[in-house]
């Protein structure tokens, strides 16, 4: 069942995500105290605003009307050595900050503290060793998903989220959060994995079983591709067009290098060859396509023609005969990302056609 992202195009796009976990239980309920949430101070009331998903379902942090610090957490447990990812959604009320707390008994209180208003983040934890990353981004209707990654120290971290810079703001203060989510051994954030009771796992994204030898021409085409990676993370993503093999392929792949992508091109189990380049962000949109024909290859992106290729050599007809949302074989679970458009052309285009098709 395909998983479409709206939250960059109106259009929408095809979500391929990794397996992960989300460690915090009772996501969508936080306000009592048993649901392995501790309370410390606040008062926490449920269903009191429109959520990011639509639903009145988010929960209302209200503090002490004094500045004593005040929080709600949980305490996962984790892997010494390995990153990991906090994210919530947050909403202003009368407060404007909005706290999160790693706390470990090597390192202490690390406070990231998300200003709603400026979406300015500060705090001690910025300069921590064992930081990582951190972002906010806007989701409308005055939400923000807050994130934080960070390595970690001890097996039973404490996480926090306070109202106030370091958990500590005006009398009364109060905002709101919505989709607690903790992911371990990971370097970003993914979409929210609801809990109520218990861990859940979310599978990893899979995608195959595309198009035939009818539809695709072999000796002759374009293999296009508009999207964006979901992080810049140093692993391969792969996208191919093949034969259910790995002796004949055309494969996109963003690469272990920082924002780096190529086309390969692999026929009768030999490289024919291997078009590469660089852009300054492989998060954002872009568009890609690859030309191919006998002593005619050409790699263009953004309406720029990047690199090219006069090789002859060229696919048999009716070879290829899939698309795989991963390398040859792998079962279209390997290409994490967010997918706009996705074309195979039975023609070579001209550079004109190629210029109109890529430019964004």
């Amino acid at each position: 069942e395909p998983r479409i992202d709206y939250k960059d195009d109106s259009k929408g796009a095809l979500l391929l995500e990794p397996q992960r976990t989300n460690l915090f239980t009772y996501s969508q309920n936080i306000t009592a105290t048993g649901n392995n949430w501790e309370i410390v101070s606040v008062t926490a009331e449920e269903s009191s605003v429109i959520s990011p998903y639509a639903l009145q379902n988010a929960t209302k942090i209200v503090r002490p009307n004094d500045t004593s610090s005040a929080w709600i957490r949980q305490r996962p447990t984790v892997v010494v050595g390995q990153n990991q990812v906090i994210s919530v959604f947050a909403k202003a009320g009368n407060e404007s900050v909005f706290c999160i707390t790693y706390y470990d008994v090597i390192d202490a209180d690390r406070f990231f503290n998300f200003n709603l208003s400026t979406q300015v983040i500060s705090g001690n934890g910025l300069s921590d060793n064992t930081y990582v990353d951190s972002g906010i981004e806007d989701y409308g209707n005055g939400w923000f998903r807050c994130y934080v990654v960070i390595q970690a120290g001890f097996e039973v971290p404490q996480v926090q989220f306070g109202v106030g810079a370091n958990r500590i703001g005006i009398p009364s203060g109060y905002l709101y959060v919505y989709a607690p989510q903790f992911e371990s051994n990971a370097s970003y954030a993914t979409s929210y994995i609801p809990t109520s009771g218990g861990v859940v796992t979310r599978v990893q994204d899979a995608c195959n079983n595309g198009a035939n030898e009818q539809v695709i021409n072999s000796t002759e085409g374009v293999f296009y591709f508009e999207g964006s990676a979901l992080a810049d993370d140093g692993t391969n993503r792969f996208l191919s067009l093949n034969d259910g093999t790995t002796n004949n392929y055309i494969y996109f792949r963003y690469v272990t290098t920082s924002n780096q992508y190529l086309f390969r091109t692999q026929v009768g189990g030999a490289t024919v060859n291997t078009l590469s380049g660089f852009l300054t962000d492989t998060t954002e949109n872009h568009k890609f396509a690859f030309k191919f024909k006998s002593g005619d290859y050409a790699m263009w992106v953004d309406g720029v023609e990047i690199s090219t290729d006069t090789s002859s050599t060229i696919f048999p007809s009716n070879t290829l005969s899939n698309i795989e949302f991963s390398f040859p074989t792998d079962g279209g679970s390997g290409f994490q990302s967010k997918t706009r458009d996705l074309r195979v052309y039975n023609t070579a285009l001209t550079d004109q056609e190629l210029i109109n098709l890529t430019t964004i």
